[in-house]
């Protein structure tokens, strides 16, 4: 408070609890710890005139001491305000981008990929805190040197970047969070171990960058953070397979994912999340592989609850419950069991899509694109979220919002073969079809899937094109004799034909095969002019929506 050189008083009454604390200058030059978070070294020294000089004055160099003081005492305010803000200012949002394999053995792709993964999954758990979900976060890959683009194209405080290196069974894992602000890093640290410690790291990782955050958590959701399910090293190693086959969503994959969750679960049967990708597997392969839901439903909910008899706090179980029961024209059983996951785990995108879908099918537009809308919030660069905001603002009555999100939605992924089927479908709804069939061939070219070669058929019979709708029917109609679950996309051309009797008798076969587009009759374009048909409507009836 006062000066050492003269004795004049230099501050007025305590210190503000926002300044630094004054660093004193020792003759002996000896460094000082200013006690902020910042280390602040000193090597000035007092100028002292010689005893047999006393003569000769005033030495003027005793007026750089106070000029110092005065520059350290600026410098460190400065100083201790900036690294004060950057340090222990809270972040409330954060992307987890996906590590990088520095080994350049693909084969150990799924162990970058699935640890990010895993701390998506459980920083979701945290309330207050905004996480870009994996599909989104995953399309800046190879990105890791923009936080600030990336920041600003995500609205997020932060993004996590990794790399690891595997060496024989040596493990190496490079981890920083970097302040999308400006570009500095917050924090980083290299975690080593061999491969068997794996999970011990992940967790390590989760609990450090949980800490950087400097979130006011409560003691639950801390273990939440830290949660890997299993510590069991193999069961864990194949989980992340199992995770990184199902996210590639081919029928191959899907076939792998389910041999290596069933891997997961023999390593160790009370790995709750492997029973999770199991049944979402099973579920999946109807729509990938053209499996019949009547095999792939029981399968699903006996592993949905066997992960919830394990693991009651865990909300995926129930989004998978909730689907299955969605499939199972159970709407208010669906509607139950995805409120309950959101309940549990509110930032989980899909079963926010999922339960959107199910307001849809019945007739709940306005409630479905609210919940579609939250979904494409907490994963804004979903495709497939995407695509359904696309459908639900059609069926809310806004078609221009509607062909711009679905063009976005393309824009993301030209080569993605359902955003050009859900555009031409779109058309269709609007009653364009010359304007469908250009993005309905597309489609078929990128992915010769049933439902593009249907929604084509379907529109080249309304136009006139009866010939080019006769060839792909018969496709569909072989695929079906071999055991493909088809049967109301070949009802849909049989309609586009003017056929109606031969549409509503595969309608009957396709309730017969459980078929997953039935719930589709009330908006689907291939379906709508059917629905005043008294057969259709005893449809409708028996899968419990009614008009």
């Amino acid at each position: 408070m006062f000066c050492l050189d003269d004795g004049a008083e230099l501050l007025y009454g305590p210190a503000a609890s926002d300044e630094p604390v004054t660093a004193i200058l020792h003759e002996t030059a000896a460094p000082v710890e200013a006690k902020t978070r910042a280390q602040i070294h000193t090597t000035g020294q007092t100028a002292v005139a010689p005893a047999g000089n006393a003569s000769r004055g005033f030495d003027k160099r005793l007026l750089a001491a106070p000029l110092l003081l005065g520059l350290i005492v600026l410098a460190g305010s400065y100083g201790y305000r900036y690294l004060n803000s950057s340090g222990t200012s809270e972040i409330n949002s954060i992307a987890v981008l996906p590590f990088a394999n520095a080994s350049g053995d693909k084969e150990t792709e799924f162990l970058s990929d699935g640890i990010s993964e895993t701390l998506i999954n459980n920083f979701t758990k945290i309330p207050d805190l905004k996480v870009t979900a994996r599909s989104t976060a995953f399309r800046f890959r190879g990105r890791e040197g923009e936080p600030i683009v990336i920041g600003r194209e995500l609205g997020v405080d932060s993004v996590l970047t990794g790399k690891l290196l595997q060496r024989g069974d040596s493990l190496s894992v490079q981890v920083d969070l970097i302040n999308t602000s400006d570009g500095a890093q917050i924090w980083g640290n290299r975690y080593e171990g061999k491969t068997s410690d794996l999970v011990s790291i992940q967790q390590k990782i989760a609990t450090d960058v949980s800490s950087q955050l400097k979130l006011k958590l409560t003691g639950a959701q801390a273990q939440q953070i830290a949660k890997t399910y299993t510590q069991n090293p193999e069961a864990y190693q194949r989980y992340l397979r199992g995770r990184y086959h199902w996210n590639r969503r081919t029928e191959n994959d899907l076939k792998k994912a389910i041999e290596e969750f069933q891997a997961a679960t023999a390593a160790d049967a009370s790995y709750a999340m492997a029973y999770v990708g199991l049944a979402d597997s099973y579920l999946l392969l109807p729509e990938y592989a053209g499996a019949k839901f009547e095999d792939s439903i029981p399968k699903g909910r006996a592993l949905a609850e066997k992960a919830l008899q394990i693991d009651p706090s865990l909300g995926e179980p129930h989004a998978t419950l909730g689907l299955i029961n969605h499939y199972s024209w159970r709407w208010e059983d669906a509607d139950r069991e995805f409120q309950n996951a959101i309940e549990l785990n509110p930032n989980y995108p899909t079963v926010h899509h999922w339960y959107s879908n199910n307001l849809r099918e019945t007739g709940k537009y306005a409630e479905a694109l609210a919940e579609i809308k939250r979904a494409h919030e907490l994963d804004p660069l979903s495709g497939i979220i995407g695509i359904n905001t696309g459908i639900l603002l059609m069926l809310n009555g806004d078609p221009v919002a509607s062909r711009q999100q679905m063009l976005r939605t393309i824009e993301l992924d030209p080569t993605w073969f359902n955003g050009h089927f859900w555009l031409g479908t779109l058309e269709l709804i609007d009653g364009r079809f010359d304007q469908a069939i250009p993005h309905l061939q597309k489609s078929v070219e990128l992915n010769r899937a049933i439902r593009p070669v249907a929604m084509l058929g379907f529109a080249l019979g309304r136009a006139g094109r009866k010939n080019e709708a006769l060839v792909l029917l018969k496709e569909l109609e072989a695929r079906y004799s071999n055991g493909i679950s088809c049967a109301s996309s070949i009802a849909a051309i049989y309609n586009g034909l003017g056929e109606t009797e031969k549409a509503v008798d595969w309608l009957e076969q396709s309730y017969k095969d459980k078929d997953n587009d039935l719930p589709r009759l009330r908006w689907y374009p291939p379906f709508v002019s059917l629905r005043t048909d008294p057969r259709v409507k005893d449809i409708l009836r028996r899968i419990n929506l009614t008009e």
